[in-house]
């Protein structure tokens, strides 16, 4: 398929999403695979399709979160009191060149239905743009279906040129070189959610009921 790129995107989204009392943003590690397999299996029905594009079940969500944290794979999540409600996902795109070298890389987002229109997928998707930016992603797509016009309005947010087909919409575009501010800014921010991932595996560790 003939994609139109994208023109640059903006560094940082219109608007920055101010954090209330009890959320935080912040990368997953392999530790907090079981918080992302719960966040997908509280999706509805109608954002399971949304997110797949068809119907899965909670055993398909299961293996597909087993697989979600490879070498080329960024997670980005969204916290309430502890709990991840909503997630963005960068991870390199079929077979070609890793990501480093100029590779391809694919975004995918899902929010729980309770938490949406506040502004937490724009949040993901300018985490997604700088981890794809500071990764020498050569490109970056992303497709949604027809009606998913959430999704294509954060889209806009970031100068993306739709092309719209019968059962899917695409977008794509070649992330900004990386700078020395995007690349300083993500590596504080994952030494400290990396840190609050292994404290938080411990407590859930501690909390686990004896067999």
């Amino acid at each position: 398929m003939q994609h139109e790129f994208w023109r640059d995107a903006p560094a940082t989204p219109p608007t920055r999403y101010e954090p209330r009392s009890g959320e935080q943003f912040r990368r997953l590690w392999p530790a907090d695979k079981d918080s992302f397999q719960d966040h997908l299996v509280r999706l509805d029905p109608e954002s399971r399709h949304d997110r797949f594009g068809m119907g899965v079940s909670d055993a398909f969500l299961a293996s597909y979160a087993e697989r979600c944290f490879g070498m080329d794979d960024v997670i980005y999540g969204f916290f309430v009191d502890g709990v991840l409600r909503g997630a963005g996902e960068l991870r390199g795109f079929g077979h070609g060149l890793p990501l480093a070298f100029g590779g391809a890389a694919e975004a995918a987002f899902s929010v729980e239905k309770e938490f949406r229109g506040r502004g937490v997928g724009t949040e993901l998707m300018e985490r997604i743009v700088r981890a794809a930016r500071n990764r020498r992603a050569g490109e970056l797509y992303m497709t949604c279906l027809p009606h998913n016009t959430p999704m294509q309005r954060i889209a806009r947010k970031f100068a993306a040129e739709l092309q719209h087909e019968t059962d899917q919409v695409d977008a794509a575009f070649r992330p900004t070189a990386a700078s020395p501010a995007s690349m300083w800014r993500e590596i504080v921010e994952d030494s400290a959610s990396f840190a609050i991932a292994m404290v938080d595996l411990q407590q859930r560790k501690w909390l686990k009921p004896a067999s």
